[in-house]
């Protein structure tokens, strides 16, 4: 199983009962690659708050592009941000070629990028609906 038949078909039936490692630092890589989508013009961002649903991560980033090329975009602009300023490792990324979904996994955040038809059949928000969702609205002032 590829990251992404995990990411949509893994939902656990109680919450997560871990000891996170570091919140705030993965509440800073989430609301940075939120900020680099929505500077490379994805639209639709939502990041969850997967503390109290998912034993394996602490956020999920979802954003929304037009074409692959901007999906491109979005992830490598998020990949510069979050390795080379931010000092994080990408472990894993899956979709990069298809380009109609694209997973950048940094362990405690997973970034889901998507085109739109590939969104709306996945349905992460609604498969995830028990997750919180994180204020965006200063993250994204001045966009």
């Amino acid at each position: 199983m590829n990251i992404l038949q995990g990411a949509a078909l893994e939902h656990p039936s109680n919450p997560a009962a871990i000891s996170r490692v570091n919140p705030q630092r993965s509440l800073e890589l989430a609301l940075a690659a939120t900020r680099v989508a929505a500077e490379n013009r994805g639209t639709d961002i939502v990041v969850l708050d997967m503390s109290q649903s998912a034993a394996w991560v602490d956020y999920f980033v979802i954003a929304t592009g037009t074409s692959r090329r901007q999906l491109h975009a979005m992830s490598e602009e998020i990949d510069h941000k979050l390795e080379d300023e931010l000092g994080d490792k990408r472990s894993n990324i899956d979709g990069y070629d298809e380009s109609k979904w694209i997973v950048l996994d940094y362990g405690s955040v997973v970034i889901h990028l998507f085109d739109e038809d590939t969104r709306m059949f996945y349905s992460l928000e609604n498969l995830w609906a028990d997750a919180d969702r994180v204020d965006l609205t200063d993250t994204l002032k001045g966009i």
